[in-house]
């Protein structure tokens, strides 16, 4: 986890667009937000709001697995800098894949 998150910002996230699509509501969690297109959604926040966009990337290859992988891009508008690291700290966990 961060302990600052800018304005805006992209993330290449390992996951595929069905997967990202059914964790997404869940990981804004129960502040209100709308769909505004077919691969974005707008989040009120405290403030303002964020902006979240995505689209696919080319699979990441490694030998013979192949992961998915989507461009994400957060931009927030007028979301002070408190309440961006209060969302993101959720959207993140939630988000999180375990490992070992």
């Amino acid at each position: 986890m961060q302990s600052h998150y800018p304005e805006a910002f992209e993330r290449d996230m390992a996951c595929s667009l069905a997967e990202w699509e059914s964790r997404l509501p869940s990981a804004i969690g129960k502040v209100p937000w709308e769909r505004v297109a077919a691969a974005a959604v707008q989040v009120r926040l405290p403030g303002g709001w964020l902006e979240l966009s995505w689209s696919p990337l080319p699979d990441r290859v490694i030998a013979l697995m192949r992961m998915p992988r989507l461009a994400v891009r957060f931009r927030f508008v007028g979301v002070p800098a408190e309440e961006r690291l209060h969302f993101m700290r959720h959207f993140d966990l939630v988000l999180q894949r375990g490992g070992g």
